[in-house]
């Protein structure tokens, strides 16, 4: 009971911060998430509402990193693996309870007009420019969807993916196998 009471109010508080972040003159530009072995970046008016983990009903003859279907707040969402769509791995979901309570299903923003929601292992929280000391345009054999490649002052390296450019790839809108 005590976990879904943090949970609660650590959603409530990064909605809000979200919520903020949109509606001033901010600093924060993203959601920092992690996926598999990778530091992504999603432009907080491309992301949508956060979701805790809920397993999704698989769907027969589709992509690996097509998880399913799950209904969300009511309404019926596509779930993709972003670790395994990005990577072109087909790695399972985090299946211990300590992972498992880590990963977030980030919806993509209505505005896109597609139902889908992207599994990440863990939020890291709201980034602005400030945040990185480099960045470099993405490489000319890079996805459509990549944007600026950035590197934090620790040196890891942060992907910024165009959830819109995302959302209109023939890729990622063919989910059957």
């Amino acid at each position: 009971m005590a976990n879904r009471d943090a949970l609660r109010a650590f959603q409530s508080r990064l909605a809000s911060r979200l919520q903020a972040a949109k509606t001033s003159d901010v600093s924060a530009s993203w959601l920092a998430v992690e996926a598999g072995e990778a530091n992504y970046l999603f432009p907080l008016g491309h992301a949508g509402e956060i979701f805790p983990w809920t397993p999704p009903q698989s769907v027969p003859y589709t992509e690996p990193w097509f998880l399913g279907v799950a209904n969300l707040r009511g309404g019926l969402y596509g779930v993709v693996q972003l670790s395994a769509f990005a990577g072109g791995t087909s790695a399972a979901p985090a299946t211990s309870d300590s992972a498992r309570a880590q990963s977030r299903l980030v919806a993509l923003n209505e505005m896109l007009e597609v139902n889908c929601a992207l599994l990440i292992d863990r939020l890291v929280g709201l980034r602005g420019v400030s945040a990185y000391v480099a960045s470099e345009p993405p490489a000319q054999d890079a996805p459509a969807w990549h944007g600026h490649r950035y590197t934090d002052a620790a040196g890891a390296h942060w992907q910024e993916i165009n959830l819109q450019a995302l959302s209109q790839q023939p890729q990622f809108l063919s989910i059957g196998a």
